[in-house]
């Protein structure tokens, strides 16, 4: 049986890698920051169905003696570094916890395992975000990158840290420059499950409108589900690279509104407004991954449209909201 040791198990993409991996055999531990909301944190893995097959470890990426113990104790095969200050716009609010967290933290997981468990296979997070005001009209992994906030260049740091440590000391550790992934399990804060919860508000009549930011960004948006699939198929490979995992497909958030409001039955024109405190200081008007490498080497291939994934979210926020009795 594979061990498994996975950072950010509690967020979106490490609730749905515990899933895959726990369906494949391997026995997961995730790492746990305690946190006075402990009642709440394993919400992502109780919507999956598994937060009782998953093996908790205390520990926090900030605090290398408490990673060098539990990868000492956990002793993994396979360790995936998912746990990051991922949103950006916290990034210009908080941008020291998150070079910290993002940037510090992922080094920290590598000296980790570099020391405790050499024989391990690493992979970290990287982010589309890194390349910010895009050098290139479509990015793979050779574009060069231009990192526009905080938590774009904690990313790069980390990013480049990795590729380092493999090169260095041998290390089989790769990094998924993962574009916008997005699923029912996605954060509040984030624009796409702002948009299906606020459809599902409105919907129910709890509200009336949905105020935006900027409505013309374009992102490249895959389903978490896939993602994760990904992840996986790197450590499988005995060369250790970098991959960009993206659908190759790009869509506005005014396009994204269209569809999760008509999946309601509504049109989003009568109830979306734009709200200038929403923009960021520093805008990326437009990612577009080019996945050619992931489908040739890695055989991966995004199965859920972008149409099904935004149902899906809609859907989901309707239940969320039905259950609680709105």
């Amino acid at each position: 049986m594979k061990t498994a040791l996975i950072t950010g198990i509690t967020g979106q993409d490490g609730a749905y890698l515990a899933r895959f991996l726990l369906g494949r055999g391997y026995r997961v531990y995730g790492l746990l920051r305690r946190s006075a909301s402990a009642d709440v944190i394993g919400e992502r893995l109780r919507w999956l169905g598994i937060e009782r097959e998953v093996e908790m470890v205390d520990a926090d990426l900030v605090d290398l003696s408490s990673i060098l113990r539990a990868v000492q104790a956990t002793q993994p095969d396979e360790v995936y570094n998912l746990a990051a200050q991922s949103f950006v716009k916290t990034s210009w609010t908080q941008p020291l916890l998150t070079g910290q967290v993002t940037g510090i933290g992922a080094v920290n997981m590598l000296e980790a395992v570099r020391l405790a468990a050499p024989q391990a296979r690493f992979y970290q997070a990287s982010s589309s975000e890194m390349y910010g005001l895009i050098q290139a009209p479509i990015q793979n992994e050779t574009t060069p990158f231009y990192p526009r906030s905080p938590y774009a260049a904690a990313k790069l740091y980390a990013h480049w840290m990795t590729v380092n440590y493999r090169e260095s000391f041998g290390m089989h550790a790769s990094s998924g420059i993962l574009f916008n992934h997005e699923s029912p399990l996605r954060g509040i804060e984030f624009v796409t499950r702002k948009i299906t919860d606020g459809v599902a508000r409105i919907k129910l009549g709890l509200t009336q409108t949905l105020s935006l930011g900027n409505l013309d960004a374009r992102r490249d948006w895959g389903h978490a589900a896939d993602y994760v699939r990904a992840m996986w198929l790197m450590m499988q490979q005995e060369t250790p690279t970098d991959y960009v995992v993206a659908t190759g497909r790009t869509t506005s958030v005014r396009e994204f509104c269209r569809l999760a409001f008509a999946h309601a039955g509504l049109d989003w024109e009568a109830h979306v407004t734009v709200d200038p405190a929403f923009l960021r200081p520093a805008e990326v008007d437009v990612l577009q991954g080019d996945a050619s490498r992931a489908r040739e080497r890695l055989g991966w291939e995004p199965e859920i449209t972008l149409e099904r994934m935004v149902a899906e979210m809609v859907d989901a926020d309707l239940e969320r909201l039905r259950r609680r009795g709105n």
